[in-house]
């Protein structure tokens, strides 16, 4: 009895997980998420875009009326992702370009797409769109890797998950770069404990070693490959030297154009770590 009760449990469990799941598909799709994030079979993409039963997916690709990057798809295992063209009956399902954009931010503007107290960074970008970009591809964007208020330098924006996963995941190891302006002269011991990594009790972590560079008295260059919140200003912190000025120059192997002023936007011609 027990064994028939715990069975019929399971089953409903896993209903209610079926169920669940193929809703937050269907949202997902209404909303132009689905596919953001991940690739997936053709049949299952079309299923979900164009509400048609999955099974009769099958006769579609067997008619021709399905094409995908120009050609015609046969295949339901065919794999597909957001960037895909794909079309039926010679109507586009899915245009999506893929966007790589590079931003010289200004202190005194935040890194989100929206704010009710400060200026963005999406706002500078519609303000002085110069590029070919809809506001549809604006309001797709999303920021990889942010900086403070109060920081400035290279920012970088996409609408492609999997570059920006890439860039900033702690297991990739990408190294970003800073130039440091300090109220007091930098010591040996400072460049020392950057090398060794600093504990921060209230989060109980230690830092990744990072490399300070000293360049003057007060001017430095860092090298990290983490970025925990405030993480510059607080290892300076440490030894009660003020972080003046704090600027981005370099994230992995992209430099901040030299040629772009604050504020200015251009778009990466060359995906360098793909």
């Amino acid at each position: 009895m027990n064994d028939k009760y715990s069975k019929q449990k399971k089953i409903h469990g896993n209903n209610k997980r079926y169920l669940a799941s193929s809703f937050i598909e269907k949202k997902l799709a209404t909303t132009g998420i689905f596919m953001a994030e991940s690739k997936h079979r053709l049949d299952r993409f079309l299923s979900i875009k164009t509400k048609i039963p999955k099974k009769n997916i099958r006769l579609l690709l067997a008619q021709k009326r399905v094409t995908v990057d120009g050609v015609i798809a046969y295949n339901t295992n065919e794999i597909v992702d957001q960037f895909s063209l794909i079309t039926l009956d010679e109507k586009i399902i899915q245009e999506r370009k893929p966007r790589y954009l590079m931003m010289h931010k200004p202190m005194g503007v935040v890194s989100a797409t929206k704010d009710d107290q400060h200026k963005t960074v999406i706002d500078i970008l519609r303000e002085n769109n110069t590029l070919d970009i809809t506001d549809k591809e604006i309001s797709e964007l999303h920021i990889v890797g942010r900086l403070d208020l109060n920081s400035s330098g290279l920012l970088l924006l996409t609408n492609n998950s999997q570059w920006s996963k890439k860039l900033m995941s702690p297991e990739h190891k990408v190294e970003k770069t800073y130039e440091v302006e300090l109220a007091n002269p930098i010591t040996q011991e400072c460049i020392d404990a950057f090398a060794e990594g600093m504990y921060f009790p209230y989060e109980n972590i230690t830092t990744k070693p990072a490399r300070l560079e000293k360049i003057s008295e007060h001017s430095a260059r860092v090298y990290l490959i983490e970025g925990k919140y405030h993480q510059i200003k607080r290892m300076f912190g440490r030894f009660r030297n003020p972080v003046l000025k704090l600027h981005r120059i370099k994230v992995g192997q992209y430099n901040l154009d030299s040629s772009l002023k604050e504020g200015e936007i251009r778009e990466l011609s060359e995906m360098k770590n793909e």
